[in-house]
C-alpha cells in the first residue's frame, strides 16, 4: 500500500520564507543542541578538539558524542576523551559502540566500563566497515545488527540509546522499506531517539519524518547538521554514506577553493539557512557534527537562539 505524505504543494518552502527564516533579529531559544566529536590522534588535533569542547560547553548542550573507529580501531582513544569530559567538565558524554569486529562479551565488558564511569548515554551504531572489507558479516559471536546491540546494552544497563537514521536510504539496504524497517527494529528495542545522518535538502529529512510517522514510529529524528568546513572533504563523505549534494550547494562553493574566509561565510550561511527552514517545520532538536572545529557550530547554534546563559538577555 503506497505511503500517504504530504506533497510538495502542501508544504511549499518559498524563497521568501527561506529569506524569512533566515533573519536572526527574532530568534526564540526553544531549540535544544547536541554536538559530535572524533577522538585526536596528534597533539595538534587533540589542542583543536579541547579548545572546541570548551568553547561550546557554554551553549549547554543535551548530550556531547564520541565517535568509534570502523572495526573499533579508535577504542581506547574514545575511552580517554570520554574519561576526560566526565572529569573536567559537566557535560554528559555519550561514547559510539558499534557491533563490527567484536564479541558480544567484549561489548557488554565495554558497557559495563562506561557504566561504571558514569556513562548513561551511549549511540549505538553497527558500525562502517573497515577500509579493506567490501561486505558486511557479522562477528561469530557478536550482535549482528544495531537492533541486537540496542537489546543488548539496555540488558546491561538502562542506557539512554541513540541510533542512526537515513533520510535518503543507508548505502547498504536493498530498499527504503528495508532500511525503515531497521529503523523501527532499532528504536522498538530500546532506543530512545534516531540521528539522522547529513543531509542538505530540507524536503529529504521532511520527507522522510513523514514516512517514520506512517511507520507507526513516534520517537524522535532529530536531524544531523553538518557544517562545511571544506568542500572536497564533504564529497568524500557523502559518497560514503549514500547522502547527496545538491547542485545548488556545489554552486555556492565553487571557485572557493583558496578562499577560505569566504568558504566559512557561505557555509555559515548554508547551515543556518538549514537549521532555520527545520525549526520552521517544528524541530526543535539538532545534532551537529562539529568535525572538532567550534566556529561554524558556535553560530549556527546562535542563530537558533543557543547562547551562552550570561548572553541570553
Amino acid at each position: 500500500m503506497p505511503v500517504q505524505v504530504k506533497t510538495m504543494q502542501e508544504r511549499k518552502i518559498t524563497t521568501t520564507e527561506q529569506s524569512e527564516q533566515t533573519r536572526v533579529d527574532a530568534v526564540t531559544p526553544k531549540a535544544q543542541v547536541s554536538f559530535e566529536f572524533f577522538p585526536p590522534i596528534t597533539g595538534a588535533m587533540e589542542k583543536t578538539l579541547w579548545d572546541s569542547i570548551e568553547r561550546l560547553s557554554v551553549l549547554r548542550p543535551r548530550f556531547v558524542s564520541v565517535t568509534y573507529g570502523a572495526d573499533g580501531s579508535t577504542r581506547e582513544r574514545t575511552h580517554a576523551v570520554v574519561a576526560r569530559i566526565l572529569s573536567e567538565t559537566d557535560l554528559i558524554a555519550a561514547p559510539h559502540l558499534t557491533c563490527i569486529g567484536a564479541s558480544r562479551g567484549e561489548i557488554d565488558d565495554i558497557a559495563r566500563r562506561y557504566w561504571d564511569m558514569g556513562v548513561r548515554h551511549l549511540v549505538a551504531l553497527r558500525g562502517d566497515l573497515p577500509k579493506d572489507v567490501e561486505k558486511y558479516r557479522p562477528h561469530p559471536d557478536g550482535y549482528a545488527y544495531g537492533s541486537d546491540l540496542v537489546a543488548g546494552l539496555k540488558k546491561v544497563a538502562d542506557f539512554d540509546i541513540s541510533v542512526a537514521a537515513y533520510p535518503e536510504v543507508h548505502p547498504e539496504a536493498p530498499n527504503p522499506l528495508s532500511d525503515l524497517d531497521n529503523l523501527k527494529r532499532k528504536l522498538d528495542a530500546g532506543a530512545s531517539r534516531a540521528i539522522t545522518q547529513f543531509f542538505f535538502d530540507v524536503e529529504l529529512y521532511l520527507r522522510f519524518r513523514d514516512l517514520c510517522a506512517t511507520a507507526g514510529i513516534d520517537s524522535n529524528i532529530v536531524p544531523g547538521i553538518l557544517p562545511i568546513t571544506r568542500f572536497p572533504q564533504l564529497t568524500r563523505f557523502a559518497k560514503q554514506c549514500g547522502a547527496s549534494v545538491p547542485d545548488w550547494l556545489t554552486r555556492r562553493f565553487d571557485g572557493l577553493e583558496d578562499d577560505a574566509e569566504t568558504r566559512q561565510l557561505i557555509a555559515a550561511s548554508v547551515a543556518i539557512e538549514q537549521v532555520r527552514l527545520l525549526e520552521k517545520q517544528g524541530i526543535e532538536e539538532f545534532h551537529f557534527y562539529t568535525l572538532n572545529r567550534a566556529e561554524l557550530t558556535f553560530a549556527i547554534c546562535h542563530a537558533l537562539g543557543v547562547r551562552p546563559q550570561q548572553a541570553a538577555a
